[in-house]
């Protein structure tokens, strides 16, 4: 419960009460101009309590996210090889499934039809890739 009262959740809270409070505010000071009979009025009286309702949002995923996660877990940066090498599966807790993503090399066409295109579209990608300064329309072939 102390993670939820350093200097960054401290300026989190303050800036909810903040934007809601405001939100809110805005919102009222549309309901009534819309009540002396601005009609575009209306539209904004509901968008303001909507804003003011995603920012609660935002604020309590942020919450919950912070309170469940491990105490000494380090925020989520950069991939280094000392970190990547730390990592271990006795790391995970217990009944806990890391997903795994499997990736597919396209299929070959059924019928060839297209094989030379293919060949020719990666020829043209080969040279604009040796050309960094090339533009598409000088592409000798």
């Amino acid at each position: 419960m102390m993670r939820l009262w350093t200097p960054a959740w401290i300026a989190r809270h303050v800036a909810m009460v903040v934007l809601v409070v405001g939100f809110l505010g805005l919102g009222w000071w549309q309901i009534t101009r819309a009540a002396e009979g601005n009609a575009l009025s209306w539209g904004y009286a509901v968008e303001w309590p909507i804003f003011a309702a995603f920012v609660l949002f935002v604020w309590w995923r942020e919450l919950r996210h912070t309170l469940r996660s491990v105490p000494g877990d380090e925020p989520a940066g950069p991939a280094t090889a000392d970190r990547v090498a730390a990592a271990t599966p006795s790391a995970t807790p217990a009944g806990v499934r890391r997903p795994v993503r499997v990736s597919r090399a396209p299929a070959a066409p059924d019928d060839g039809a297209d094989d030379a295109d293919l060949a020719a579209y990666n020829r043209y990608l080969a040279w604009l890739n040796a050309n960094p300064g090339a533009r598409p329309g000088d592409y000798p072939g």
